[in-house]
């Protein structure tokens, strides 16, 4: 067989690739939640001008 067999795939494909998806919402919600803990000034929008 290949490098990749059958049984290699499925491992990735219901246990991997579910639980990377998992910590990269995990990371974006970190991310986006983290403007609570800045200050004022900096978690307000960045001037145009």
């Amino acid at each position: 067989m290949g490098l990749l067999n059958r049984q290699t795939v499925q491992f990735f494909r219901s246990t991997l690739l579910p639980a990377a998806i998992v910590v990269l919402f995990g990371l974006a919600l970190f991310a986006v939640s983290a403007r609570i803990w800045l200050p004022g000034d900096m978690a307000a929008p960045a001037p145009l001008g």
